[in-house]
This record gives structure tokens, C-alpha cells and sequence, in this order.
């Protein structure tokens, strides 16, 4: 860990001035998390540009790295991560859209959605839904990026060992340290001083190291400030990655489960399952395919 700089991006799969990617930056001193500066990337350029600074560094970004292995298999898409994720860039948004719900149509109430293996113990949103959140879009936009760099993706896809990037959710720890309180949202009607209250009560939890991964943050008064005052919370997200990309630096393999899907990916700091079984047979994954491709 000496030496790395540590990062915490909170993504968005169209930025702008007004809703930027954010950049958390600091480092490790012992038990503790220094936050040095907060950035915004309004463009992918200012983007890229940071996934090709120098390391070492190991970043933590929010948004899915995979699929669900089982939706590629139905659709009989590349199953290596690296073929996948090229696979998956050349489609258009509408049609990523098209082809999931499609998936979803030919399946029972309750299972509309497949799941990667590490979405019920981070309690993460299945990375193949495209509303609320958007986060199909957020891989489409995201995935590519970090191939294209040539960062390193341990367990999915080797490269430059001095620029690691994993995956975080920051609903992991916020749900630690406020349990299921709201404290954020981009719609002005939904700010409300409740959230505002508990973005303070989630700062103040954050600076006491109150999860498991025995980690403290020190902040400034004007840090301190500064988060709380973010009505989006995407400037405290991305302060949430960088304490989880403070937790995998000081990991054997940086907290991968030996049992990770090299193709689903894993979120840092979430306990993986056992193996699921097969949900459905070859012969009903062919079967699937047809519908599929009749209904997109």
C-alpha cells in the first residue's frame, strides 16, 4: 500500500456540468483514510485521462464490471469477460434495451431479472437493468473504458499492475452506517432536510469508522461541509469507493473471493454465496434464445 493512491469514482452513464463523474482521492495512514481532494469530470474525456494517470493507484468505481453469467448464456453471447465487453460496446442503447426486456417478457413473475452472484450480499441492482437505475447503461459506458485503458481487472481481465480497477457499491457501507434512510437524490422536489440530516448522520459515521471493514476517515471542517451539503450524494459515493478501494489495497488479491465469477466480476467487500445451481437446462436456454431473438 505505500506509496498508492487510492480512488473513489462516483459514475454516471451521461455526465455533464451539471451531474459530473466524481473523483474521490486520498490514501491510507494505518487505520485511517486521508480524503486529499474531491474532483469533477463533467466529459469521458476527463475521464480517460484519469484512468491513464501514472500509478500505482488502485481506483474502486461504481458501476457493474459484468453481466449475469446466466443472461449470456441465454443469449449466447462471448462468454470471456474481455470478447464480452467488446461484444457488448457494439450494441446501440436501444438495442441493449430491447434485447433485456425481451429477456425478461419470457420469464415468470419474481424472476424477471438474472442476477450476478454478488448482487444479494452487496444488495446491488442486477447490472442488465436499464431503469431506475440505469445501470446496463452505466456498464456499456463504464466496461469499455477500462479495457480500452489497459487497467488492470483482477480476476477478469489482466493488465498495467501499477493502475488496478474493481468494482464498489457505495449502498453497501451507506446501508452499514444509516441502514435504509434516504440521502440523496437528483430531483430538486426530493431534497428534503430529512435526507440533508441524514447525510450529515452518514458523514459522522464515515469519520467514526463505523463498518466492518475497520477503516476511520479524516476529514476537514470544509470536507466535512462539503458532503453534506451535496444534495446528489454523489460526492459522499464516491468518498464510500474510496474507502472501499482503502479496504481491497490492504486484501490478499484485493478481497476477491477465490470463488469470484471470472465473467460476473465482484463488488469489493461483499461476500460472495456458494455456486448457484443451473436455473434452467441447455435445451431451455435454446429455447430461450428464439424467443428472444423473435421478440428484439
Amino acid at each position: 500500500m505505500r506509496g498508492m493512491q487510492l480512488l473513489g469514482v462516483d459514475f454516471t452513464s451521461a455526465p455533464s456540468r451539471r451531474k459530473p463523474i466524481t473523483l474521490a482521492v486520498g490514501r491510507v495512514q494505518g487505520a485511517v483514510v486521508v480524503l486529499d481532494r474531491l474532483e469533477a469530470m463533467p466529459t469521458f474525456e476527463a475521464f480517460d485521462a484519469c484512468l491513464h494517470q501514472p500509478g500505482p493507484w488502485l481506483g474502486v468505481f461504481d458501476f457493474p464490471f459484468g453481466l449475469p453469467r446466466e443472461l449470456v448464456e441465454a443469449l449466447d453471447w462471448p462468454t470471456g469477460w474481455a470478447p464480452l465487453i467488446e461484444h457488448y460496446a457494439a450494441l446501440p442503447r436501444a438495442a441493449i434495451r430491447d434485447t433485456f426486456a425481451a429477456f425478461c417478457a419470457s420469464r415468470p413473475p419474481g424472476r424477471k431479472f438474472a442476477h450476478r452472484a454478488c448482487d444479494g450480499p452487496a444488495g446491488s441492482s442486477p447490472s442488465m437493468k436499464w431503469v431506475n437505475p440505469p445501470v446496463a447503461y452505466m456498464l456499456h459506458a463504464g466496461a469499455p473504458r477500462l479495457l480500452a485503458a489497459g487497467v488492470d481487472l483482477p480476476g477478469l481481465h489482466a493488465g498495467d499492475p501499477r493502475r488496478i480497477a474493481l468494482e464498489g457499491y457505495p449502498g453497501l457501507l451507506a446501508r452499514e452506517l444509516i441502514g435504509s434512510r434516504p440521502y440523496k437524490s437528483d430531483d430538486a422536489a426530493r431534497q428534503t432536510p430529512e435526507r440533508l440530516i441524514a447525510r450529515k448522520d452518514l458523514v459522522e459515521a464515515i469519520e467514526q469508522g463505523r463498518t466492518r471493514l475497520g477503516l476511520r476517515v479524516r476529514l476537514s471542517h470544509a470536507q466535512r461541509d462539503d458532503l453534506a451539503a451535496d444534495p446528489s450524494g454523489d460526492r459522499l459515493d464516491a468518498l464510500l469507493c474510496l474507502v472501499q478501494a482503502a479496504w481491497a489495497a490492504g486484501q490478499p488479491d484485493w478481497g476477491r473471493p477465490a470463488d469470484a465469477d471470472p465473467l460476473e466480476g465482484w463488488i469489493v467487500s461483499a461476500a460472495l454465496p456458494l455456486p448457484r445451481a443451473e436455473p434452467h437446462g441447455r435445451s431451455a436456454r435454446r429455447s430461450l434464445r428464439g424467443v428472444i431473438t423473435a421478440g428484439a
